[in-house]
Protein backbone atom coordinates (compact mmCIF):
# COMPACT_ATOMS: atom_id res chain seq x y z
CA UNK A 1 0.00 0.00 0.00
CA UNK A 2 0.96 3.76 -0.57
CA UNK A 3 2.73 5.57 2.21
CA UNK A 4 0.99 8.47 1.26
CA UNK A 5 -0.64 10.10 4.23
CA UNK A 6 -3.69 11.61 4.77
CA UNK A 7 -3.81 15.30 4.74
CA UNK A 8 -6.17 17.31 6.00
CA UNK A 9 -7.48 21.20 5.31
CA UNK A 10 -10.69 22.24 7.08
CA UNK A 11 -12.45 25.37 7.80
CA UNK A 12 -12.70 25.82 11.40
CA UNK A 13 -15.95 27.88 13.11
CA UNK A 14 -13.15 31.01 13.62
CA UNK A 15 -13.13 31.22 9.84
CA UNK A 16 -9.45 29.92 10.28
CA UNK A 17 -7.94 27.47 8.33
CA UNK A 18 -6.81 24.17 10.59
CA UNK A 19 -3.76 21.88 9.25
CA UNK A 20 -4.35 18.56 10.64
CA UNK A 21 -1.88 15.60 9.61
CA UNK A 22 -1.20 12.19 10.15
CA UNK A 23 0.95 8.87 9.91
CA UNK A 24 -1.94 6.49 8.69
CA UNK A 25 -1.63 5.01 5.26
CA UNK A 26 -4.42 6.03 2.90
CA UNK A 27 -6.93 3.61 1.39
CA UNK A 28 -8.64 0.24 2.50
CA UNK A 29 -6.71 -0.38 5.28
CA UNK A 30 -7.14 2.61 6.42
CA UNK A 31 -10.45 2.12 6.12
CA UNK A 32 -10.95 0.32 9.15
CA UNK A 33 -10.37 3.30 11.24
CA UNK A 34 -14.24 3.61 11.65
CA UNK A 35 -16.48 5.05 14.37
CA UNK A 36 -16.50 2.39 16.54
CA UNK A 37 -18.97 0.79 19.23
CA UNK A 38 -18.86 1.46 22.80
CA UNK A 39 -19.00 -1.97 23.45
CA UNK A 40 -15.72 -4.57 23.99
CA UNK A 41 -17.93 -7.68 22.94
CA UNK A 42 -21.15 -8.39 21.01
CA UNK A 43 -24.27 -10.09 22.25
CA UNK A 44 -24.46 -13.22 21.07
CA UNK A 45 -26.38 -13.83 17.62
CA UNK A 46 -25.64 -9.94 16.90
CA UNK A 47 -25.68 -9.90 12.96
CA UNK A 48 -22.46 -8.16 11.39
CA UNK A 49 -22.52 -6.74 8.30
CA UNK A 50 -20.32 -5.71 5.86
CA UNK A 51 -21.10 -2.48 4.12
CA UNK A 52 -19.62 -0.95 0.98
CA UNK A 53 -18.98 2.86 0.60
CA UNK A 54 -19.42 4.09 -3.17
CA UNK A 55 -18.22 7.32 -3.06
CA UNK A 56 -14.33 5.51 -2.19
CA UNK A 57 -15.59 1.66 -2.72
CA UNK A 58 -14.28 0.68 0.29
CA UNK A 59 -15.60 -1.89 2.64
CA UNK A 60 -16.91 -1.48 6.52
CA UNK A 61 -18.47 -3.83 9.25
CA UNK A 62 -21.13 -2.55 11.20
CA UNK A 63 -24.15 -3.56 13.30
CA UNK A 64 -27.93 -2.74 13.50
CA UNK A 65 -30.40 -2.66 16.20
CA UNK A 66 -33.39 -2.72 14.22
CA UNK A 67 -34.67 -5.67 12.02
CA UNK A 68 -32.63 -7.69 9.48
CA UNK A 69 -30.96 -6.23 6.68
CA UNK A 70 -30.83 -7.94 3.45
CA UNK A 71 -28.19 -7.68 0.80
CA UNK A 72 -28.17 -4.23 -1.20
CA UNK A 73 -30.47 -2.18 0.94
CA UNK A 74 -29.00 1.42 1.50
CA UNK A 75 -28.18 2.08 5.18
CA UNK A 76 -26.91 5.56 6.92
CA UNK A 77 -23.94 4.35 8.77
CA UNK A 78 -20.72 6.13 10.74
CA UNK A 79 -17.64 6.16 8.64
CA UNK A 80 -13.72 7.60 9.19
CA UNK A 81 -15.24 10.76 6.55
CA UNK A 82 -18.41 11.10 8.75
CA UNK A 83 -22.35 9.77 8.52
CA UNK A 84 -22.83 8.92 4.63
CA UNK A 85 -25.01 6.24 2.66
CA UNK A 86 -23.86 3.11 2.55
CA UNK A 87 -24.56 0.09 0.60
CA UNK A 88 -25.33 -3.55 2.52
CA UNK A 89 -23.15 -6.39 1.03
CA UNK A 90 -24.35 -9.23 3.49
CA UNK A 91 -23.86 -10.68 6.99
CA UNK A 92 -20.46 -11.46 8.01
CA UNK A 93 -19.44 -15.41 8.32
CA UNK A 94 -18.73 -16.37 11.79
CA UNK A 95 -15.65 -17.74 10.89
CA UNK A 96 -13.94 -14.62 9.35
CA UNK A 97 -15.95 -12.41 11.69
CA UNK A 98 -13.74 -9.21 12.50
CA UNK A 99 -12.46 -7.62 15.33
CA UNK A 100 -14.52 -5.32 17.34
CA UNK A 101 -12.47 -2.17 17.20
CA UNK A 102 -13.00 -2.57 13.32
CA UNK A 103 -16.99 -2.77 14.03
CA UNK A 104 -19.05 0.86 12.84
CA UNK A 105 -22.79 1.43 13.89
CA UNK A 106 -25.53 1.85 11.09
CA UNK A 107 -27.68 4.72 11.85
CA UNK A 108 -30.55 3.70 10.23
CA UNK A 109 -32.04 2.35 6.71
CA UNK A 110 -32.27 5.50 4.05
CA UNK A 111 -34.96 7.20 3.55
CA UNK A 112 -36.59 8.08 0.05
CA UNK A 113 -35.35 11.69 0.43
CA UNK A 114 -31.84 10.44 1.81
CA UNK A 115 -31.85 8.78 -1.76
CA UNK A 116 -33.30 11.92 -3.43
CA UNK A 117 -30.77 14.36 -1.40
CA UNK A 118 -27.78 11.34 -2.39
CA UNK A 119 -28.92 11.79 -6.30
CA UNK A 120 -28.69 15.87 -6.08
CA UNK A 121 -25.24 15.76 -4.45
CA UNK A 122 -24.29 13.71 -6.90
CA UNK A 123 -24.72 16.35 -9.44
CA UNK A 124 -23.12 19.17 -6.98
CA UNK A 125 -20.36 16.99 -6.67
CA UNK A 126 -19.21 17.11 -10.90
CA UNK A 127 -19.72 21.09 -10.19
CA UNK A 128 -17.43 20.95 -7.43
CA UNK A 129 -15.39 18.99 -8.98
CA UNK A 130 -14.46 21.14 -12.27
CA UNK A 131 -14.26 24.16 -10.05
CA UNK A 132 -12.04 22.46 -7.75
CA UNK A 133 -9.51 21.29 -10.68
CA UNK A 134 -9.14 24.93 -12.18
CA UNK A 135 -8.61 26.31 -8.82
CA UNK A 136 -5.91 23.79 -8.65
CA UNK A 137 -4.74 24.88 -12.23
CA UNK A 138 -4.77 28.90 -11.37
CA UNK A 139 -2.73 28.16 -8.28
CA UNK A 140 -0.45 25.77 -10.37
CA UNK A 141 -0.27 23.11 -7.79
CA UNK A 142 1.19 19.65 -8.89
CA UNK A 143 -1.63 17.75 -7.56
CA UNK A 144 -4.15 15.49 -9.44
CA UNK A 145 -7.56 15.85 -8.45
CA UNK A 146 -9.70 12.44 -8.20
CA UNK A 147 -12.78 12.75 -6.83
CA UNK A 148 -15.22 14.78 -5.23
CA UNK A 149 -18.05 13.86 -2.54
CA UNK A 150 -20.70 15.37 -0.34
CA UNK A 151 -21.71 13.62 3.06
CA UNK A 152 -25.21 13.07 3.35
CA UNK A 153 -26.02 14.39 7.11
CA UNK A 154 -22.78 17.08 7.53
CA UNK A 155 -22.24 20.29 5.64
CA UNK A 156 -18.45 19.03 4.37
CA UNK A 157 -17.32 18.32 1.34
CA UNK A 158 -14.03 15.98 0.82
CA UNK A 159 -11.30 16.53 -2.26
CA UNK A 160 -9.62 13.56 -2.74
CA UNK A 161 -6.16 13.62 -4.83
CA UNK A 162 -2.93 12.07 -5.50
CA UNK A 163 0.56 13.96 -5.43
CA UNK A 164 4.11 12.99 -5.53
CA UNK A 165 5.25 15.02 -2.30
CA UNK A 166 3.21 16.72 -0.05
CA UNK A 167 1.29 20.24 -1.28
CA UNK A 168 0.78 23.24 0.37
CA UNK A 169 -2.90 23.56 -0.85
CA UNK A 170 -3.55 26.46 2.30
CA UNK A 171 -4.67 29.12 -0.30
CA UNK A 172 -6.62 26.53 -2.22
CA UNK A 173 -8.38 25.52 0.35
CA UNK A 174 -9.16 29.40 1.23
CA UNK A 175 -10.68 29.88 -2.35
CA UNK A 176 -12.82 26.71 -1.48
CA UNK A 177 -14.21 27.75 1.42
CA UNK A 178 -14.73 31.23 -0.38
CA UNK A 179 -17.15 29.32 -3.21
CA UNK A 180 -18.86 26.84 -1.31
CA UNK A 181 -19.02 28.57 2.36
CA UNK A 182 -19.09 25.04 4.38
CA UNK A 183 -15.89 22.75 5.37
CA UNK A 184 -13.37 22.11 3.01
CA UNK A 185 -11.79 18.69 3.73
CA UNK A 186 -8.33 17.73 1.35
CA UNK A 187 -7.37 13.87 1.28
CA UNK A 188 -4.01 13.03 0.12
CA UNK A 189 -4.49 9.09 -1.29
CA UNK A 190 -2.03 6.73 -2.92
CA UNK A 191 -1.78 5.69 -6.77
CA UNK A 192 -3.75 2.38 -5.91
CA UNK A 193 -6.48 4.11 -3.90
CA UNK A 194 -6.70 6.18 -7.24
CA UNK A 195 -6.91 3.14 -9.17
CA UNK A 196 -9.43 1.37 -5.93
CA UNK A 197 -11.71 5.20 -6.28
CA UNK A 198 -11.69 5.59 -10.15
CA UNK A 199 -12.30 1.57 -11.55
CA UNK A 200 -11.08 0.56 -14.75
CA UNK A 201 -9.86 -2.48 -16.80
CA UNK A 202 -6.77 -4.45 -16.34
CA UNK A 203 -4.57 -6.27 -18.83
CA UNK A 204 -6.59 -9.74 -17.99
CA UNK A 205 -9.85 -7.58 -19.59
CA UNK A 206 -11.63 -7.44 -16.29
CA UNK A 207 -11.95 -5.14 -13.72
CA UNK A 208 -9.50 -3.78 -11.36
CA UNK A 209 -9.37 -6.06 -8.59
CA UNK A 210 -9.19 -3.47 -6.62
CA UNK A 211 -12.41 -1.65 -7.44
CA UNK A 212 -15.14 -4.61 -7.81
CA UNK A 213 -13.82 -7.55 -5.56
CA UNK A 214 -12.02 -6.36 -2.08
CA UNK A 215 -10.18 -2.84 -1.23
CA UNK A 216 -7.87 -4.55 1.16
CA UNK A 217 -4.76 -4.40 -0.93
CA UNK A 218 -2.01 -6.22 0.25
CA UNK A 219 1.63 -5.72 0.27
CA UNK A 220 2.88 -6.99 -3.44
CA UNK A 221 6.65 -8.16 -3.73
CA UNK A 222 8.63 -8.80 -6.66
CA UNK A 223 9.51 -12.30 -5.07
CA UNK A 224 5.86 -13.10 -5.85
CA UNK A 225 6.19 -13.17 -9.25
CA UNK A 226 9.38 -14.92 -9.71
CA UNK A 227 7.48 -17.79 -7.79
CA UNK A 228 4.79 -17.72 -9.91
CA UNK A 229 7.05 -18.05 -13.17
CA UNK A 230 6.17 -14.93 -14.47
CA UNK A 231 7.89 -12.57 -16.79
CA UNK A 232 9.37 -9.85 -14.15
CA UNK A 233 9.13 -7.51 -17.51
CA UNK A 234 7.41 -4.37 -15.71
CA UNK A 235 5.40 -3.63 -17.97
CA UNK A 236 3.60 -7.09 -17.92
CA UNK A 237 3.34 -7.58 -13.99
CA UNK A 238 2.44 -4.02 -13.56
CA UNK A 239 -1.34 -2.51 -13.07
CA UNK A 240 -2.76 0.80 -14.56
CA UNK A 241 -1.47 2.45 -11.32
CA UNK A 242 2.42 1.76 -12.26
CA UNK A 243 2.52 -0.68 -9.07
CA UNK A 244 2.73 -4.31 -9.33
CA UNK A 245 -0.51 -6.35 -10.13
CA UNK A 246 -3.11 -7.24 -7.02
CA UNK A 247 -3.40 -10.41 -8.24
CA UNK A 248 0.19 -11.44 -7.72
CA UNK A 249 -0.99 -10.83 -3.83
CA UNK A 250 -4.19 -12.79 -4.31
CA UNK A 251 -2.69 -15.92 -6.04
CA UNK A 252 0.35 -15.94 -3.96
CA UNK A 253 -0.61 -18.41 -1.23
CA UNK A 254 -1.73 -20.88 -3.99
CA UNK A 255 1.60 -20.59 -5.67
CA UNK A 256 3.30 -21.29 -2.37
CA UNK A 257 1.31 -24.20 -0.78
CA UNK A 258 2.02 -25.65 -4.41
CA UNK A 259 5.43 -25.00 -4.57
CA UNK A 260 6.17 -26.71 -1.31
CA UNK A 261 5.19 -30.01 -3.29
CA UNK A 262 7.63 -29.63 -6.11
CA UNK A 263 11.54 -29.67 -6.25
CA UNK A 264 13.75 -26.38 -6.64
CA UNK A 265 15.42 -25.77 -9.95
CA UNK A 266 18.86 -27.10 -9.96
CA UNK A 267 17.92 -30.12 -7.70
CA UNK A 268 19.26 -33.38 -8.77
CA UNK A 269 17.03 -36.27 -9.08
CA UNK A 270 17.82 -40.00 -10.10
CA UNK A 271 15.54 -42.23 -12.64
CA UNK A 272 17.09 -45.66 -13.56
CA UNK A 273 20.42 -44.77 -12.65
CA UNK A 274 20.68 -41.32 -15.15
CA UNK A 275 20.98 -38.13 -12.80
CA UNK A 276 18.05 -35.61 -13.38
CA UNK A 277 18.68 -31.71 -13.09
CA UNK A 278 15.55 -29.76 -12.62
CA UNK A 279 15.93 -26.89 -15.36
CA UNK A 280 12.42 -25.12 -15.21
CA UNK A 281 9.45 -25.60 -12.30
CA UNK A 282 5.97 -25.08 -13.57
CA UNK A 283 3.54 -24.17 -10.22
CA UNK A 284 0.67 -23.56 -12.38
CA UNK A 285 0.21 -27.57 -13.77
CA UNK A 286 2.32 -29.20 -11.50
CA UNK A 287 5.25 -30.14 -14.16
CA UNK A 288 8.97 -30.12 -13.22
CA UNK A 289 11.40 -29.69 -16.58
CA UNK A 290 14.42 -31.97 -16.66
CA UNK A 291 17.49 -31.92 -18.24
CA UNK A 292 20.54 -34.68 -18.58
CA UNK A 293 24.13 -34.04 -19.33
CA UNK A 294 23.74 -35.38 -22.48
CA UNK A 295 20.98 -33.14 -23.58
CA UNK A 296 18.04 -35.07 -22.84
CA UNK A 297 15.21 -33.07 -21.43
CA UNK A 298 11.46 -34.29 -20.49
CA UNK A 299 8.98 -33.49 -18.08
CA UNK A 300 7.23 -35.00 -15.05
CA UNK A 301 4.40 -34.69 -13.22
CA UNK A 302 4.61 -33.45 -9.38
CA UNK A 303 2.17 -36.27 -8.38
CA UNK A 304 5.44 -39.07 -9.63
CA UNK A 305 7.72 -37.44 -7.12
CA UNK A 306 7.86 -37.33 -3.37
CA UNK A 307 10.72 -35.88 -0.96
CA UNK A 308 12.21 -38.71 1.34
CA UNK A 309 14.85 -37.40 3.75
CA UNK A 310 15.69 -34.21 1.81
CA UNK A 311 15.93 -35.97 -1.56
CA UNK A 312 13.71 -36.18 -4.44
CA UNK A 313 12.84 -39.48 -5.73
CA UNK A 314 10.23 -41.04 -8.31
CA UNK A 315 7.97 -42.70 -6.40
CA UNK A 316 7.65 -46.71 -6.89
Amino acid sequence: MDNADDVLYEESSDNEILALSGSEESGAEDADNVPVIETKSLPPGTPVYQLHINCTHETIYAIYNGQELKSGIIVLAATRYGKDLARVLGKVCRRVMPKISKITRIERVATEADLEKAKNNSLKEEEAFKICKRKIIERNLAMKLVAAHFLLEESKILFFFTAENRVDFRELVKDLVTVFKIRIELRQIGIRDDARMIGGFGICGRVFCCHDISDKMKPVAIKMAKEQNLSLNSMKISGQCGRLLCCLAYEHDGYSGQRRSMPNEGSSITINGVVWKVTEVNTAVGLITLGAEDGRQQQISKNKLEKVNSVWKVKE
